[in-house]
C-alpha cells in the first residue's frame, strides 16, 4: 500500500473555494498572491529562511529566498512574521457535545487557530456526503471523515447503533465490515481496539490481535488507512504487529518497553498522543485522587511519546478535541506546546504538526510543508514558534487553498455563522411503508437502543404483514440497568443532518401492536426532543398524535422556546422495560397527517 495518496482539487474544495472568492473584489479573485518577506518555516526539515510564497489557483506557486512576486500579484507584506504549513489534528470529534457545539463554529475555530486539515472521528456514515456538502459551503479545514469500528460494548461502540460503529469480533466479521463501509467513501478508518477504560473500570472488550489484523488488511487491500483508540502498552504492541498506520492516543498505563518500541517500528506505526485531552492541567475540579491517578497516567504518556520519538517512530498531532474540556482549535496549539513538554524541540512539534501528520495520511504529497505544487495551505504567526512553541497562538492570516480565511480583510461566506444546514422540505407524508430497505424518505432506519457496555439486545426487522404488505419488528431483551430501551431512529435527511421543515403537517400517525405496554413516540430536532407516551395492543391499531400534543423530553439536550415544526431531524419509536424484560411491536405505515 503507498504511504501516501495525492489528492485532487475536489468538488467540495471547488466549492469552498467559490464561496470566498465571491466574497472579494473581482480584480483580486484571479491574481497570484505573494507573501513577501516573512521568515518561512517550511518543515521539509531546513533551517527558516526569509523569502516570498507565491500563490496561484489554490496551489504554491513557487517559494525561497530569491523568489520575486509576480507582476500584478496581490502582495501580503509578512516582514517581522512566520508562514508555516497549516497545522493538521488527525484525532477530533465535531460532536454538539462540544466546545464549540456547531459545525460552523468549529470551523471557524479551527481556521482562526492555523488548522487546515481535520480527522473527524464522530460521524456515522450515512452523514458524509450532506456533511461533505455543508463543509463545502463554509471557510473551514479539509475534514477527513472517519468510519469507525469496535467490538459489542467496546469503547466508541457504547451510544448510537451499529450503523454510527461497526461491531466485530471476528476476522471474518471485521472483513464483511470494512467491505460494508466502502460505498459510503470514508477517508480512513478508526478502530475501538483497547477496551481499558483508563483503570475505571474491568477490560471487557478489547479487540483480539486476529480482528485487529483482519480489520487492517482489508482496509488496506481497500486503499484505507487504520488509526486506532489504544490507550496501554500491551495493545501497543499488539496494534504494530496489526500494522495500524497511526496509535491514535498515548500509551499511558506504566512506561513503554523495548520490545512495543520494536513492534511499533517494525508495523510501520505512527503514534499522535493526543497529550491535551489527558492535561490534568485543564480539570481544576477533579478530587486530590482522581487528579494524583491523572498525573501518573500523564506523567507516562509524556515518558512514551519521547521514547517512541527517540527511537524513530513518527509522531503526529492529534488531540481528541470535543472532548470534555478539550476545545476545538486551542487545543491543537496546545498539543504542540505539551510536545515540547514531552522533550520534543520546538521544530520537531512543529514539523509533527505539519508534514508529519500529513505523510502519516497520506496526504504529504498534496499539503503538509511549503513547496512549489503543493496545496497552499499556510499560516502566518507573529512570532517564531521554531524557537518559542506558544507563538503557534500568535495567528496573524490563514489561507486554505490559496484562500485567505482568516486574518485583516476576510469576509466569510454566510455558512460560516449559519446554525445548520438549510432547511430543506418535507418530501412528503409518508415517512415508512417498510417497503423498502430504506425509508420513504431513503434514509437507513437505526436501532434505538440504551447506551453503555452493557447494552440491551434487539433484533428488527422487516416481516411479511400479510402477503403483499410489510411492517418493521422489533423483539428485545433488556439490559442489565433502570431506564433500559429498544426502538426505531427514522431520520428524516440522510446522516439526520439537514432540518426538516414539517409544518405542512399537524402530526404523526402510525399502526402499531405490541405487547402491551406504553411506548414512546419522538420526534427529534435542532431544539431538542419531543415525545408523547402511546400505547399498544395484542391487534393493529392506529395512533395519530398531533404536534401540539408534544412535550419537551426528559434530556431534551440545548432546546428551549416552543415547537416550531421547521427543524425536525428525526422520527423515533420506543419502548422501556425493566432490567432484563423482553419487549416485542410491531410497526407500520408511519406518516405525517
Amino acid at each position: 500500500m503507498s504511504s501516501q495518496r495525492t489528492l485532487p482539487p475536489s468538488a467540495a474544495i471547488l466549492a469552498f473555494g467559490g464561496a470566498i472568492l465571491a466574497a472579494l473584489p473581482a480584480a483580486a479573485a484571479d491574481k497570484p498572491v505573494a507573501i513577501v518577506g516573512a521568515v518561512v518555516f517550511d518543515a521539509t526539515g531546513a533551517a527558516p529562511y526569509r523569502g516570498t510564497v507565491v500563490i496561484r489557483d489554490g496551489r504554491i506557486a513557487a517559494a525561497g529566498p530569491s523568489v520575486k512576486a509576480p507582476r500584478g500579484a496581490v502582495v501580503i507584506d509578512a516582514k517581522g512574521k512566520a508562514l508555516l504549513p497549516g497545522f493538521f489534528d488527525v484525532h477530533t470529534h465535531w460532536t454538539p457535545g462540544g466546545t464549540p457545539r456547531i459545525s460552523p463554529e468549529i470551523a471557524n475555530a479551527y481556521i482562526a487557530a492555523g488548522v487546515t486539515t481535520v480527522n473527524d472521528f464522530h460521524q456515522q456514515p450515512e452523514s458524509f456526503e450532506p456533511r461533505r456538502r455543508w463543509i463545502a459551503s463554509m471557510a473551514s479545514p479539509h475534514v477527513n471523515f472517519v468510519a469507525r469500528m469496535s467490538t459489542p460494548g467496546g469503547h466508541g461502540a457504547d451510544w448510537a447503533d451499529r450503523a454510527t460503529t461497526k461491531w466485530v469480533n471476528s476476522p471474518q466479521g471485521a472483513r464483511m465490515e470494512v467491505k460494508a463501509l466502502v460505498p459510503y467513501k470514508p477517508d480512513f478508518i478508526k478502530a475501538f481496539a483497547d477496551g481499558w477504560r483508563y483503570g475505571a473500570s474491568a477490560d471487557n472488550t478489547s479487540m483480539d490481535e486476529g480482528t485487529l489484523s483482519a480489520l487492517v488488511d482489508e482496509a488496506h487491500r481497500n486503499n484505507l488507512k487504520v488509526l486506532t483508540h489504544t490507550v496501554t502498552v500491551d495493545r501497543g504492541a499488539i496494534a504494530g504487529r496489526a500494522k495500524v498506520d497511526v496509535i491514535a492516543h498515548s500509551l499511558q498505563d506504566r512506561e513503554i518497553d523495548q520490545p512495543t518500541i520494536d513492534a511499533i517500528k517494525a508495523g510501520g506505526t505512527a503514534y499522535a498522543p493526543t497529550l491535551a485531552v489527558y492535561d490534568p492541567a485543564k480539570d481544576g475540579t477533579m478530587s486530590a485522587e482522581a487528579r494524583r491517578r491523572s498525573e501518573v497516567k500523564f506523567g507516562y504518556a509524556l515518558h512514551n511519546v519521547k521514547a517512541l520519538h527517540d527511537a524513530g517512530v513518527t509522531i503526529a498531532l492529534g488531540t481528541d478535541a470535543g472532548m470534555p474540556g478539550t476545545p476545538h482549535g486551542l487545543s491543537t496549539l496546545r498539543e504542540m506546546e505539551l510536545l515540547v513538554r514531552a522533550g520534543l524541540t520546538p521544530s520537531q512539534a512543529l514539523i509533527a504538526g505539519t508534514a508529519s501528520s500529513a505523510k502519516v495520511l497520506g496526504e504529504l504529497a498534496d499539503r503538509g510543508t511549503i513547496e512549489a505544487g503543493k496545496r497552499a495551505d499556510i499560516v502566518l504567526i507573529a512570532g517564531e514558534p521554531w524557537k518559542t512553541i506558544g507563538d503557534v497562538r500568535k495567528t496573524d492570516r490563514v489561507f486554505v487553498d490559496g484562500v485567505q480565511v482568516h486574518g485583516p480583510g476576510t469576509k466569510l461566506p454566510a455558512a460560516n455563522a449559519a446554525k445548520s444546514m438549510p432547511v430543506i422540505q418535507a418530501k412528503g407524508a409518508m415517512i415508512d411503508d417498510f417497503e423498502a430497505d430504506r425509508s420513504n424518505y431513503d434514509t437507513l432506519r437505526m436501532d434505538d437502543m440504551d447506551g453503555g457496555i452493557d447494552r440491551t439486545v434487539q433484533v428488527a426487522q422487516v416481516i411479511n404483514r400479510t402477503a403483499a404488505d410489510h411492517a418493521l419488528s422489533i423483539a428485545a431483551r433488556m439490559s442489565a440497568k433502570d431506564n433500559a430501551n429498544a426502538g426505531v431512529v427514522i431520520p428524516l435527511s440522510r446522516g439526520s443532518v439537514e432540518p426538516v421543515d414539517v409544518r405542512a403537517f399537524k402530526g404523526v400517525r402510525f399502526e402499531i401492536r405490541g405487547d402491551g405496554d406504553a411506548y414512546d413516540l419522538g420526534v427529534n430536532t435542532l431544539n431538542g426532543r419531543w415525545e408523547a407516551q402511546v400505547g399498544s395492543a395484542a391487534e393493529w391499531k392506529t395512533v395519530e398524535v398531533p404536534f401540539a400534543a408534544l412535550t419537551r423530553g426528559a434530556g431534551g439536550g440545548a432546546g428551549a422556546g416552543p415547537w416550531t415544526g421547521d427543524d425536525v431531524l428525526e422520527v423515533t419509536i420506543d419502548g422501556g422495560r425493566p432490567a432484563g424484560a423482553k419487549m416485542w411491536v410491531e410497526i407500520d405505515n408511519v406518516s405525517f397527517f
